[in-house]
């Protein structure tokens, strides 16, 4: 039987793919050394393109950030030839001009989390990855492309400074983030990112602003993110998927080649 592979993953909620565009899927259970992805892995094609999407939270929203198997998740996807990862995700903005509505395509990141799994060489051998330039250069420059083209209002850059989770933050902490000159606040950008850059594949985040962090006075609700969410998800989901297909078949950047001076 033909091992089933896929070019491009996806990593988010369900809100940002519809599986009734893809073609030949198939769901598949992929087992790694560091135990069960966050639920199966939907395999198809779109307009040519093999992909594979996996729910960040699992079906229904049941992992909380903290608990998400970041290592088990990239780590399948790597097993399925994977070379690019589309990462959506719900942001906080920390600035009066990255309004609820608008995309961010973060640039930089700083990591307030704790204890979480964030990497693959925990012993025997050892590797120090470089995170300078967190992101996939060629797939930021694509996608803030994509998305102007389309109209949306995107921001070309964005410090994603990423929180323990599952609460939210104090206004103490929001006014901090502000100071350090963060942009947007999230709970799953880390370490989903670092993995993906030791696996040595491409990795992007496309992020939308979903609400104002409590540093403007007005505490943040479930409630107000999903319903931002839902009027929205039809802008998310068509960059995403729509970005798919034009995508760039050679790989330009040197994400594939990250570990060459990274391990001892």
């Amino acid at each position: 039987m033909e091992k089933p592979r896929a070019e491009i993953g996806i990593i988010g909620g369900t809100g940002v793919y519809d599986p009734g565009i893809l073609e030949d899927v198939r769901e598949i259970k992929v087992y790694t050394p560091y135990g069960a992805p966050s639920d199966l892995i939907t395999l198809g094609t779109y307009k040519g393109r093999r992909i594979a999407f996996i729910p960040r939270h699992g079906r229904g929203h049941q992992i909380p950030p903290h608990r998400i198997n970041n290592r088990a998740n990239i780590w399948a996807l790597k097993e399925l030839g994977v070379q690019r990862i589309i990462a959506s995700s719900a942001v906080g903005s920390l600035r009066e001009d990255y309004r609820p509505g608008d995309f961010v395509i973060p640039d930089q990141f700083i990591d307030r989390t704790k204890g979480r799994p964030d990497t693959f060489y925990e012993g025997g051998q050892l590797c120090h990855i470089s995170m300078a330039d967190p992101f996939c250069p060629q797939l930021r420059e694509f996608f803030i492309e994509f998305a102007r083209k389309l109209g949306l209002r995107v921001h070309p850059r964005g410090t994603y400074v990423c929180i323990q989770g599952p609460r939210f933050s104090t206004r103490a902490e929001s006014r901090l983030f502000r100071s350090w000159g963060a942009d947007i606040i999230g709970m799953t950008l880390y370490p989903e990112c670092v993995l993906a850059r030791e696996a040595e594949i491409c990795y992007v985040s496309v992020a939308m602003v979903t609400d104002y962090d409590v540093w403007a006075e007005k505490p943040v609700s479930t409630q107000e993110i999903v319903e931002t969410m839902r009027r929205n998800v039809e802008n998310f989901r068509k960059l995403i998927m729509e970005a798919i297909p034009e995508i760039p078949r050679e790989r330009t950047c040197k994400c594939g080649e990250a570990l060459k001076e990274a391990l001892i």
